[in-house]
């Protein structure tokens, strides 16, 4: 059990059950309330480094603009009352405003960074694609302890549901592309120049790519993206990706495997050890893409996959949007 959610989770059952209940009896059940969004501890990902910042005792209490508007304002000072003679909490000025009373529609469009409705309990297409990919997780992470109304929950289930065929086959395109441009073209051509600094750049960009691709595929939303490999690791149950990137991010940049090499698009330098693993895990990444049905074994060259990964679209207009 994480150990922040279940500390909240006492706080809740401890303090605020009780205070909803004696303060907004009439309210009691209009009140969602839980753990998510920002912060380590709502990805049970916090640790003793954690707590040097926005760190303590608190919880999110949802409820619609409607009732933001009724009784939302009484509802903040009792609990900001609460919190600051609870022993102990630690609440601080940042963790307040990622903690305490707040709208549904607040929560959400805050943390996607579009203007949502979840009482209409749905999305656009376009909507995904406008969304802050990188904060899906965050939407969807914690728990929530007691949603009556359900509107909360709805849109959270929603969200967890994943992404729209469309949505999702054009994310994957993206990274794809994005994969075979840093890694298999672009850090050849950098090394061959002698330029390791831009080189550097090609490596942390295919990093990140091959782990959008590694959750893409598996369909899982990343966490925040100092967590993501964190993350992957846990999801990666035999570590044959993780292994790699892990083997990858150590390996020191090394100009002699390059010394008198003319670049050639279609002759990869294997005495480069980055050059060996980056294609060691488009292979690992080949492979999920076959698994999940999405295209056909083509080499380990992913950009060669983007249009059989559309395909299904290439009719439509919008069926090769890169977000």
């Amino acid at each position: 059990m994480n150990s922040a959610i279940d500390k909240n989770r006492r706080f809740y059952d401890r303090f605020v059950a009780d205070m909803i209940h004696s303060k907004f009896p009439d309210y009691e059940d209009r009140i969602a309330v839980g753990i998510a969004g920002e912060g380590s501890d709502c990805f049970g990902f916090d640790d003793e480094i954690s707590r040097d910042h926005d760190f303590g005792t608190g919880v999110c209490l949802w409820v619609t603009d409607e009732d933001m508007a009724r009784f939302g304002n009484l509802l903040s000072i009792a609990y900001n009352e609460l919190v600051d003679s609870v022993e102990r909490a630690y609440f601080t000025e940042r963790l307040r405003e990622r903690r305490g009373v707040m709208t549904i529609r607040r929560f959400y469009s805050n943390i996607l960074n579009i203007e949502c409705d979840p009482e209409k309990g749905a999305l656009s297409d376009d909507d995904w694609y406008r969304l802050d990919h990188s904060c899906l997780k965050t939407a969807t992470n914690g728990e929530v302890f007691r949603d009556d109304a359900g509107v909360f929950t709805a849109f959270r289930n929603y969200l967890m549901g994943y992404y729209p065929d469309r949505v999702w086959r054009a994310r994957i395109a993206e990274q794809l592309h994005e994969y075979a441009s840093a890694f298999q073209v672009n850090y050849a051509r950098c090394m061959t120049r002698g330029d390791t600094v831009a080189a550097e750049l090609c490596r942390a960009r295919g990093i990140s790519s091959a782990m959008e691709l590694f959750f893409l595929l598996k369909r899982e939303y990343p966490p925040y993206y100092k967590w993501t490999f964190r993350a992957l690791s846990e999801l990666d149950k035999e570590g044959t990706v993780s292994g790699k990137l892990r083997e990858l991010s150590l390996e020191r940049i090394g100009t002699e495997a390059w010394e008198g090499t003319r670049y050639h698009p279609n002759r990869l330098n294997y005495k480069d050890r980055i050059v060996s693993l980056s294609e060691e895990i488009a292979c690992e990444l080949e492979d999920m893409l076959v698994k999940a049905g999405l295209s056909r074994p083509r080499g380990r060259y992913l950009e060669a996959h983007v249009e059989t990964v559309l395909k299904p679209f290439q009719n439509d207009p919008r069926g090769g949007m890169i977000l």
